[in-house]
């Protein structure tokens, strides 16, 4: 198993647009739009992931990183805090369950952060880079 990191920062009122979130639709592909379900970024086009990693250790760093570049422009506070994410991060990629975070931001923002095991066990798609895995059920 690898990991595939994604994220997405925009306008929150997009978010409404769920026809183009969906693998279904003719716009899926060529939507900058996250998808409804998290494992459903592996139908977009590879120059979507933003990183790719082997070792979840260092899909965790990627997150903590993500986290601390838009902190300071929460709309709310987090009441979970970095530290639980971070935590509940390191302790589900290894079992193949992904890890997705999303957070207001000023402005009507929305950032969301993705980090989606790859091969994916809820959503049946090919790694987007090709790259050969096995995962067992």
């Amino acid at each position: 198993m690898h990991w595939h990191a994604y994220t997405w920062i925009g306008h929150g009122e997009d978010l409404g647009r769920e026809d183009e979130r969906r693998p279904g639709s003719p716009e899926f592909a060529g939507s900058h739009l996250p998808p409804m379900r998290t494992g459903d970024w592996l139908a977009k086009p590879a120059s979507r992931i933003a990183a790719t990693f082997d070792d979840p250790s260092r899909a965790v760093e990627w997150l903590a990183t993500q986290y601390g570049t838009i902190r300071g422009a929460f709309l709310h506070s987090d009441r979970v805090g970095p530290r639980a994410r971070l935590d509940n991060a390191a302790d589900a990629l290894p079992r193949g369950v992904d890890v997705q975070w999303g957070e207001w931001l000023t402005g009507g923002r929305f950032a969301t952060f993705g980090v989606v095991c790859c091969p994916n066990r809820h959503a049946d798609h090919p790694c987007p880079i090709r790259r050969p895995s096995t995962m067992t059920p």
